[in-house]
């Protein structure tokens, strides 16, 4: 069951008893003091031989005198109480933050427009994605209260929410959904040793440098070295040349640095030359050559020419040549019988199998629900909220602790994570993609 908050939301005894029996052992130490000084003034080794029995006697009062009176009458034991058990207490709640840029402030209901209402698309996508699959981890048998609000990707709206309590208690705290509000609910996530789930950000884990952070999607370094990995296993070293498309851009330069990196740490042996454009490749061709080929670019305007020249190469000039893209062409349009020519492979932290059960029954829920067909957000938002949701279930208040050891095959993607203990958790898996009858395909 989910419970929705609104979205703007001295040991036992006797004292005179004791003092009595003081006074009797006083009165029996003054007795025999008597005697011995009435011994001392006799001859007492004559007295001895002739009283010896009667010593005996003197010896056993004195003896009994200096006994504890305790003797004199029995002494009742109180049974100790029992200690107290203390119980653990049960975990019975899940309570969960949302934070989504609904940007509800932005909108005239008499006014707004379906453009306005578009923007938050991916918000209201992801949040609806969300709420399934929270609502299916319940099944495992444990309540939830999932606060929601609107973050407005906005920080001061951030600053106002984090004072609030429903916030302070909770178990897990997901989004913000952009770098910004992420960087900004770091030093609140941090002091409360709360994890936070960036859940849509392909950004780096250290651009935060959070522990208690938890990045779903794969940032682009992981992809150069899924690239080169991949290419190192299809290939033989000696047969091949490794060419990046590089126009040193410093969005190019961050997927070529990586690939770079990876080859010469884990792959040595791998011929890796680096051209500006594929103008400059063609002059540099050498033939019995097998070339994979990575345009480290995502600029359509760049990435188009590049492809046809690419293509005319293998084609014309024989050339055996296979491409691999920036994961960002996943989104973008190209030429696609080129693409399929070019045996095009891209690395992927998203991809869809409508024919996989899951898939199927997850469409037919959302379409039910909502009336609407999911999005790419509803997905990803149905992957986080049922692992993590059915984390928490089945662990409790310490779920943190599985995050490396329990594996998730989702609908969009799997989560394999890995713990840096300054950047936090990482998602480590990764997808190889590849065009093949008018369609991406996975082959890794």
């Amino acid at each position: 069951m989910i419970l929705v908050r609104n979205r703007q939301q001295l040991l036992s005894g006797n004292k005179h008893k004791l003092k009595t029996h003081r006074h009797i052992v006083v009165f029996f130490i003054d007795m025999i003091s008597r005697f011995l000084k009435f011994f001392f003034h006799k001859n007492l080794s004559a007295y001895v031989v002739r009283n010896i029995s009667t010593l005996y006697i003197l010896a056993f009062i004195a003896v009994l005198a200096s006994c504890s009176p305790k003797i004199t009458k029995p002494v009742v034991k109180t049974p100790a109480k029992p200690v107290e058990q203390k119980t653990a207490t049960k975990f019975t709640q899940g309570n969960i933050s949302v934070f989504v840029p609904f940007q509800l402030n932005k909108f005239n209901l008499k006014t707004v427009t379906k453009v306005q209402i578009g923007k938050a698309d991916m918000a209201i996508d992801f949040y609806q994605g969300l709420m399934l699959g929270i609502d299916s981890a319940a099944n495992e048998g444990l309540n939830f209260k999932v606060n929601v609000f609107d973050s407005r990707d906005d920080n001061s709206q951030l600053a106002g929410l984090i004072k609030r309590e429903a916030v302070k208690s909770s178990n897990l705290l997901i989004g913000p959904i952009f770098p910004d509000g992420i960087k900004y609910m770091t030093s609140f996530s941090e002091a409360n040793k709360m994890p936070l789930i960036s859940p849509l950000a392909a950004s780096k884990p250290s651009e935060f440098n959070n522990p208690y952070l938890i990045s779903v999607v794969n940032d682009i370094e992981q992809h150069g070295i899924k690239a080169a990995d991949y290419i190192a296993k299809q290939y033989k070293a000696d047969q091949t040349i490794v060419v990046l498309i590089n126009t040193k851009k410093s969005s190019d330069e961050a997927f070529a640095a990586p690939i770079r990196k990876q080859f010469a740490a884990k792959h040595p042996s791998f011929v890796v030359q680096e051209f500006s454009s594929t103008y400059v490749f063609e002059t540099k061709m050498v033939k019995g050559k097998k070339y994979a080929v990575i345009v480290c670019s995502d600029d359509a305007p760049f990435v188009a020419p590049s492809l046809t020249k690419l293509h005319r190469l293998k084609n014309i000039a024989g050339y055996p040549i296979q491409v691999f893209g920036h994961p960002n062409w996943a989104k973008q349009t190209y030429n696609i019988d080129q693409l399929q020519n070019l045996q095009t492979v891209l690395s992927s932290s998203y991809y869809i199998d409508y024919k996989n059960n899951k898939v199927i029954n997850f469409v037919k829920a959302y379409r039910t629900k909502y009336e609407f067909e999911p999005t790419e957000y509803a997905f990803k938002g149905f992957d986080v909220g049922y692992y993590f949701g059915k984390l928490i279930a089945k662990h409790g208040a310490n779920y943190a602790d599985f995050i490396v050891k329990e594996n998730y095959k989702g609908l969009h993607n799997d989560f394999n994570f890995g713990y840096d203990a300054e950047y936090g958790y990482y998602n480590q898996h990764l997808m190889m993609l590849q065009y093949r009858n008018t369609a991406l395909v996975q082959v890794d």
